[in-house]
């Protein structure tokens, strides 16, 4: 017998649709604010006269410094995790997969507060 539902109505309900695009669009911003922060990155620490100790705590002292590697890697971390996240949805399956985003998750949240924690000890003067 032939139903009457349209096509759409068909795969209602059949699967999530529901966080691809939000995820994707975050990728992608992500990845756009990346290049100027990069640029930015690399062209400061080339135009530093050296790449001592002193001179590198100096420049991380600087707000605007601090600020802007603070952003770099925030947006890196959240980047990755967005990366690494479908990686694992692809590739991994069974009970596995949420115990790796579990796992996945809780590094990366890791990484991007020691990294904020380690830059605002260097700007606020902890590190001599």
């Amino acid at each position: 017998m032939k139903s009457l539902r349209t096509p759409l109505g068909h795969v209602v309900g059949l699967g999530s649709a529901k966080g691809g695009v939000h995820h994707w669009w975050w990728q992608r911003l992500t990845s756009i604010a990346l290049v100027p922060l990069t640029i930015w990155f690399t062209v400061s620490i080339l135009s530093l006269p050296s790449l001592d100790h002193l001179t590198l705590v100096a420049w991380m002292a600087q707000s605007w410094t601090a600020l802007l590697l603070i952003v770099l890697v925030l947006v890196a971390t959240y980047h990755s995790q967005l990366g690494v996240q479908v990686v694992v949805e692809d590739y991994v399956s069974g009970g596995m997969k949420t115990l790796t985003l579990v796992i996945v998750t809780f590094v990366h949240l890791l990484l991007a507060v020691a990294g904020v924690f380690a830059i605002l000890k260097v700007a606020f003067g902890g590190v001599s």
